[in-house]
């Protein structure tokens, strides 16, 4: 179904909204064009809707102003008591009620009312004698260059010597292409060429347009001299002003002409998951994801150990540093955020790598995008990256590490301590028989040493107290290895959440806001070119 265009207003509103979300991206010059489009189109809006205003711009000696006069019917120059300057502006004004403000608009003093009408129906019109436009005067060309971007009709004036001057096509027709619709053009001097090369001339100036991307525009050969095209310029100018639609078709090729570069833009939408995913492995192994998990598991197998070992040995492990609080790790996480671990800084493969991860994932996201936009996000990555090592340490920061035993492996540690009592018994069970029978005498009488299927009892406790001890110790240090490779697992995947979290954080959303700023963009564009 063929969706219709927005309004012109709406249009406009559009590109100054385009051009405000641009500001951070687009040159200058391209940002200055696209808000003087969207400035003057509302403001010409805002003036009077009633007159077409329609400027004759030419080169030095291009008969220009006696066109002008021709077309008027008077020669206004002479018929002013004072013109203010010869190359300042001089409007001739058709019905004027209304014109004040749209002229001091166009910044146009010399005015000069004409009774009646123009042409039947044309309705109200003014007509403007400008500057010539490749005057040695900048101020001349400033001023036509200016009013070539707020009138609402263009003619171009040249003759049979300078319509083909690559000057005038190049900086000043060439740069108005997209304004056909509202352009005339005209070969004066007509009488200088013999009349069966007046249309071959015509037809080449025509070709040269149309180069030029002004492919609506009919070349008028005309002549001040003899009066030949007069009228025929006269009534396409009244044809133009009939129509009332100057105004818009002008504003509407202005908007073409800043909004045809980005014409084929489209949203973008997102970037891939996997993209993510991908960095987020790349930073995690330059946060050292591997090695906290590896140093977390060793802390988790020494503090079982300490806890459910063999209490003749395990006791040799207190004196061992706690591998977390070497690398100056935190067991709890720092949900805070500004606290920092002891772990040295990157080193210099590290941040490689983190970088590699950012540029990574920095090409993903400027994929789609143009230019501008591409280059800000790289960028802006480039600005993440140097600030990314201490991200990491403190994602890091943030981890709960499982280095702690659970409370559960506590009944292995009291089995170690009664298998260590009894194993104590036996021992003290003999020393007492051996020095001071006495004492056991009145308790067990002549026998001091029961036995039990031939084993001494004292026997037996210190066997059964070692081997005991013995056996939780080597059983909870094979369990303790098993849950170690656990506690890797799960510490590495604590670690690569919190830096998933500072990704998404420090990396994903900043480009993020690139792209969506593009999309903004684009959709604005899209509405203002209709």
């Amino acid at each position: 179904m063929f969706k219709r265009s927005a309004p012109l207003g709406d249009r406009l509103t559009a590109l100054d909204e385009a051009a405000a979300i641009a500001s951070p991206y687009l040159p200058q010059s391209q940002l200055a064009r696209i808000g003087q489009v969207a400035k003057a189109g509302a403001e010409r809006r805002a003036l009077s809707g009633d007159h077409t205003v329609v400027g004759f711009f030419g080169a030095t000696g291009s008969g220009k102003t006696s066109l002008f006069n021709a077309v008027v019917g008077e020669d206004l120059g002479k018929a002013a008591a004072r013109r203010p300057t010869t190359s300042s502006p001089l409007a001739a004004i058709w019905q004027p009620e209304g014109s004040e403000q749209l002229l001091d608009w166009l910044g146009v003093e010399d005015r000069r009312t004409r009774p009646g009408e123009f042409a039947p129906g044309a309705g109200p019109l003014i007509l403007l004698d400008l500057p010539d436009f490749d005057s040695v005067e900048a101020s001349n060309r400033a001023i036509a260059e200016r009013l070539a971007g707020q009138v609402d009709v263009l003619v171009w004036v040249s003759d049979p010597e300078k319509y083909a001057d690559s000057v005038i096509h190049d900086e000043f027709i060439r740069p108005h292409a997209s304004h056909s619709a509202v352009t005339l053009a005209v070969l004066n001097k007509a009488d200088l060429l013999h009349a069966g090369d007046v249309a071959t001339v015509a037809g080449s100036f025509e070709e040269l347009l149309r180069n030029d991307g002004l492919s609506k525009v009919r070349v008028i050969p005309t002549s001040t001299v003899t009066g030949f095209g007069i009228a025929d310029i006269r009534a396409a100018i009244a044809k133009v002003a009939k129509a009332h639609t100057a105004q818009s078709a002008r504003i509407e090729a202005d908007i073409r002409s800043v909004t045809q570069d980005f014409s084929s833009l489209g949203k973008v939408g997102s970037v891939d998951k996997q993209a993510k995913r991908t960095m987020d492995a790349t930073l995690a192994q330059a946060a050292g994801a591997q090695r906290i998990a590896e140093t977390t598991a060793a802390a988790y197998r020494k503090r079982l150990h300490e806890r459910t070992g063999w209490l003749l040995t395990s006791w040799i492990t207190r004196f061992r540093p706690d591998p977390l609080k070497r690398l100056g790790l935190r067991e709890e996480s720092d949900t805070v955020g500004v606290h920092r671990t002891s772990m040295p800084e990157l080193d210099a493969a590290s941040k490689a790598v983190a970088n590699r991860g950012v540029r990574e994932y920095a090409a993903a996201a400027a994929a789609g995008l143009p230019h501008a936009w591409g280059t800000a996000v790289a960028d802006r990555a480039e600005e993440i990256s140097q600030g990314l090592p201490a991200e990491l340490d403190r994602a890091v920061a943030r981890t709960r590490l499982p280095a702690e035993p659970s409370k559960g492996w506590s009944v292995l540690t009291v089995l170690q301590w009664l298998a260590l009592l009894a194993a104590l018994v036996g021992v003290l069970w003999y020393l007492l028989v051996a020095f001071v029978p006495g004492v056991l005498t009145p308790l067990l009488g002549g026998d001091l040493v029961p036995q039990i299927e031939g084993w001494p009892i004292p026997t037996l406790l210190i066997m059964a107290g070692l081997l005991t001890g013995l056996v939780i110790g080597l059983t909870t240090a094979i369990f303790g290895g098993a849950i170690g490779s656990g506690v890797k697992r799960r510490t590495r995947q604590a670690v690569q959440k919190e830096v998933a979290a500072i990704s998404q954080a420090a990396v994903v959303e900043p480009l993020e806001q690139i792209r969506a700023d593009y999309d903004r963009f684009a959709e604005k564009i899209a509405v203002a070119a209709g």
